[in-house]
């Protein structure tokens, strides 16, 4: 099969000497160590409130006057918590 024959004469639109690229400033800080403590905190909170919640929440006067307000109160925490992951860098 023949081959095609390559002209060096033009060499195409992206290929000229006398392009140059200014350079682009990458944002390359890191979230605080607040933003992660509170951010894990509140992950653990939510997730410690649903647990003492199955397991001890009968025994504990607040928690049943609560009452289904508890899972309000476990997951609320928990999203919030992993809604805030998304701004952490």
């Amino acid at each position: 099969m023949p081959k095609a024959r390559v002209d060096r004469t033009m060499e195409g639109p992206n290929t000229s000497a006398g392009v140059s690229r200014t350079p682009v400033k990458i944002n390359t800080t890191s979230t605080p160590l607040w933003y992660k403590i509170i951010m894990f905190g509140l992950m653990l909170l939510g997730i410690a409130w649903l647990v003492v919640n199955y397991i001890a929440g009968s025994a504990i006067p607040f928690m049943v006057a609560l009452h289904a307000w508890n899972y309000v109160i476990g997951f609320g925490l928990l999203i919030i918590g992993l809604l805030m992951t998304m701004g952490w860098r």
